[in-house]
């Protein structure tokens, strides 16, 4: 499942940046002037974060070519996958859901150059044993802090016990997310070695408002580790 870009992302020592729930000009330009490595749309009505096809096709045009954009989706539908592909032109699907393997790979087969990045939400280490299912059919990991009695699979500013990933083995590289912010993001990647940060409520002012300032500081304080 290795191509050589996710190869570079997994065993070089610099940590990749990704910029999750952008949904305006302004924060998505501060993200790339930042130097973010990916940029996350959320295509998810429940998410304010969430955006329409529309903004996410102007969106994607100021996107250069060395930043990957990723398309967020949760059990979405053909029809919904379709509108996403056509407007976007995603790099990567980060399926959020409760979505299967052979979801995955009926993705893949319709798709042929996409990526798919399956998001697992992590309390205990049960749930990365439960995780290895998909790595014959993903691209990338992301581990999240798993919700409870909450609408939204991320972005809820709630980290999880770190603990669990010190001595885990992903054989494909892998995202953590979950409550990270600059306060904590150095004891985080110390913890789990991880290469590839995503951020989404730790650069926000308020649920689903991006902040300049905070997006800049968080991509300054992951380049000084």
């Amino acid at each position: 499942m290795y191509d050589e870009y996710a190869y570079d992302a997994r065993e070089t020592m610099s940590i990749q940046v990704k910029i999750c729930g952008l949904k305006d000009e302004k924060t998505l330009r501060a993200a790339i002037d930042a130097g973010a490595d990916y940029v996350g749309f959320v295509f998810y009505p429940k998410s304010p974060r969430s955006i329409m096809y529309q903004t996410a096709a102007k969106l994607g045009t100021m996107v250069p070519t060395s930043i990957k954009k990723v398309a967020l989706i949760v059990d979405a539908t053909d029809q919904e996958i379709s509108q996403i592909m056509s407007s976007l032109l995603p790099d990567f699907l980060q399926l959020h859901g409760a979505e299967s393997e052979d979801r995955i790979v009926e993705i893949k087969k319709t798709y042929p150059n996409i990526k798919i990045i399956k998001a697992v939400n992590v309390a205990e280490q049960s749930d990365l044993e439960a995780a290895q299912k998909f790595f014959n059919c993903a691209d990338m990991m992301l581990f999240d802090a798993k919700h409870s009695g909450q609408d939204l699979p991320g972005g809820n500013g709630v980290p999880f016990d770190w603990e669990v990933l010190k001595d885990f083995d992903c054989p494909l590289p892998w995202m953590l997310a979950g409550g990270l912010r600059v306060e904590n993001i150095a004891q985080a990647i110390k913890m789990t070695r991880c290469k590839i940060i995503d951020v989404s409520s730790g650069v926000e002012s308020a649920p689903g408002e991006k902040d300049i300032k905070k997006i800049k500081a968080f991509v300054e304080a992951v380049s000084l580790l």
